[in-house]
């Protein structure tokens, strides 16, 4: 009796006896019932690798496939990389000739993977939003999403003429708009160093261009990002947070800067908790203006008749 091993996935049920106790037995490439020993295939063709692994750590340092296809790489990372290490696989430094070989083997290969203006196009915005990624700390699938913004602004012709680092920074913001990310258009403009009215005349264009809907932001989304620069506890951030639902059921959070919305509620909640902060600490972490969390201040008061 063969060695119990996996079940076959490509035959189902056994054509003698109608089992589906099916075992493939590796060494001899066959597939076998259980039940009544029959051979249902031969020479069949292992195409899991030839190295085995039992431990996590192992089964990573043995793997050889490259990483997967992104499109935050202006080739999709389909392409190869000569490293600079000038070493062989024993550690031994290359010769001379070799070394001078290898240099000029990574300078056509570098070439051959930026040769179009399309390519170099790409390989500066990609440059550009890991800079603003890793700035802004914006989540890997949030980068992936701007990568493809982008694309299908440069395949539509929308970049031409226009600021590579603005086009950039508007498919960040709006892949954030998407995934209802909270960054506001002040933090990505004063990250991509281009001036806010810029990177906001770029975001409606690729609104209007690519027909992309956003939705409405929700502040609630933004208490925790205001709440943990400022240093408010999490019992406040519940009662902010339980605030702004309240007032979502009136109705009163349409047409409002959620993140001034956010900003009014945190401190509607510090109050009646007793927790110490200004209007003016939170109104410099929410990038609002004192009036405008003080106004919302009054709003939230009136609406919910707090007596504070």
């Amino acid at each position: 009796m063969a060695s119990a091993g996996k079940r076959s996935e490509r035959v189902t049920n056994c054509p003698e006896c109608g089992s589906d106790n099916l075992v493939e037995d590796y060494d001899l490439g066959e597939v076998i019932c259980q039940d009544c020993g029959l051979v249902l295939s031969e020479h069949a063709m292992d195409r899991g690798p030839e190295w085995r692994a039992f431990t996590k750590e192992e089964k990573e340092e043995r793997g050889r496939v490259g990483i997967p296809i992104s499109y935050s790489i202006h080739d999709k990372g389909l392409s190869t990389v000569i490293d600079r290490v000038n070493r062989d696989a024993y550690g031994r430094q290359l010769p001379l000739a070799t070394r001078l070989e290898m240099l000029r083997l990574r300078k056509w290969q570098i070439r051959t993977r930026v040769h179009s203006s399309v390519d170099r196009n790409l390989a500066q915005a990609m440059a550009e939003l890991d800079r603003l990624t890793d700035r802004l700390h914006i989540p890997a699938p949030v980068k992936e999403r701007a990568a493809i913004i982008y694309r299908k602004a440069l395949d539509s012709g929308l970049v031409r003429g226009r600021s590579i680092v603005a086009i950039a920074a508007a498919a960040l913001y709006a892949a954030c708009r998407s995934s209802e990310t909270p960054r506001t258009l002040k933090e990505v403009a004063a990250a991509s160093r281009i001036r806010k009215k810029d990177v906001a005349r770029c975001y409606r264009l690729l609104l209007r261009e690519l027909d992309m809907r956003m939705p409405v932001e929700d502040p609630i989304r933004c208490v925790s990002k205001i709440a943990t620069k400022v240093g408010i506890t999490m019992q406040t951030q519940r009662r902010g947070i339980k605030i702004l639902k309240e007032v979502r059921k009136k109705g009163i959070v349409a047409g409002k800067d959620p993140m001034g919305l956010a900003a009014a509620a945190l401190y509607v909640a510090c109050v009646l908790e007793g927790e110490k902060k200004t209007q003016k600490e939170i109104a410099e972490v929410a990038n609002v203006t004192e009036v405008t969390v003080r106004n919302r201040y009054k709003g939230l008061k009136e609406t919910l008749k707090l007596n504070i």
